[in-house]
């Protein structure tokens, strides 16, 4: 793998492939650039693309310098990255914790840089209120929220596969109740993964709220959301295409919390259509 150093002193990690203009893929939490497999190839057709272990995640070992892995620092990382390399007129696709760091580096350093984003499946804010039911769940309050910290000192891999398995896709509880190979694989990925630096990185996440950076979004954004998500009903994706300017929303049906893995030939036909150079009214217009 390529990496670039931050401006902590800290290694950060990446795959480059192919030509054109840059494409940055943002992983989720507890992630990897492996999570792109599925689509770079077709991509990098097209584009120049960029696929990180985001700090504290991936290959990246315990940290032994530089910050911990916060949603601020990231977003400073992905700064970097785009100094480092020079990166103009870049499009940029987050997918959960990605959605998140993307939404971090437009709020502390403006869209100057970017072309075009895509935010799958995510709200702007985790936690829930009596006035905001668009977080995990609809319901995953300061309460459910101080539980989830405890269940993950006390045994990471299982707080968060019950995170993911116990919420509102129901197909994702049923397979974990009976154990599936899938939950049985997913639980050996997250003992191998440094605990308390993602505990930190979920700490971050927790305590963000992107709802004012929504407005504030004047590039072409692509929305991409499943309709059977784990953690957001279409409620939540609904309300961040009403507040993003020049928003395209895509429900995908029967998808989880990652609807571009899911439906992965679908994902790429509708990315690269939307990043062509052909104006983004136009592929409105065809939805």
């Amino acid at each position: 793998m390529n990496h670039f150093t931050a401006d902590d002193g800290t290694r950060i990690f990446f795959e480059r492939s192919g030509d054109g203009r840059p494409l940055i893929l943002l992983h989720g939490w507890t992630g990897s650039h492996q999570d792109w497999a599925l689509h770079s190839t077709a991509l990098a057709e097209s584009s120049c693309v960029y696929r990180w272990d985001a700090r504290g995640h991936g290959i990246h070992p315990q940290a032994t310098k530089g910050a911990a892995p916060t949603v601020s620092r990231m977003a400073r990382d992905l700064k970097n990255l785009f100094e480092r390399h020079a990166l103009e007129s870049i499009d940029v696709v987050g997918h959960s914790m990605g959605a998140l760091t993307l939404w971090q580096y437009i709020a502390d350093f403006g869209t100057e840089r970017l072309r075009r984003a895509c935010f799958i499946d995510q709200s702007p804010k985790l936690l829930t209120t009596p006035e905001w039911a668009h977080g995990i769940y609809g319901d995953f309050d300061d309460a459910r929220a101080a539980a989830m910290r405890h269940s993950l000192s006390e045994d990471f891999a299982e707080a968060v596969l019950k995170l993911t398995a116990l919420g509102l896709n129901q197909r994702a509880r049923e397979r974990y109740l009976v154990d599936t190979n899938g939950w049985k694989k997913l639980r050996a990925a997250l003992k191998a993964q440094p605990s308390d630096e993602l505990i930190c990185c979920w700490n971050s996440l927790t305590a963000a709220d992107y709802r004012t950076v929504l407005s504030r979004i004047d590039i072409p954004s692509l929305l991409i959301h499943g309709s059977e998500s784990n953690f957001y009903r279409i409620e939540t994706a609904q309300f961040v295409a009403a507040q993003i300017p020049n928003a395209i929303l895509h429900i995908y049906e029967g998808a989880d919390h990652c609807p571009h893995l899911l439906q992965h030939e679908r994902f790429i036909r509708d990315l690269q259509c939307f990043l062509s150079e052909d104006e983004v009214i136009t592929y409105r217009n065809s939805l």
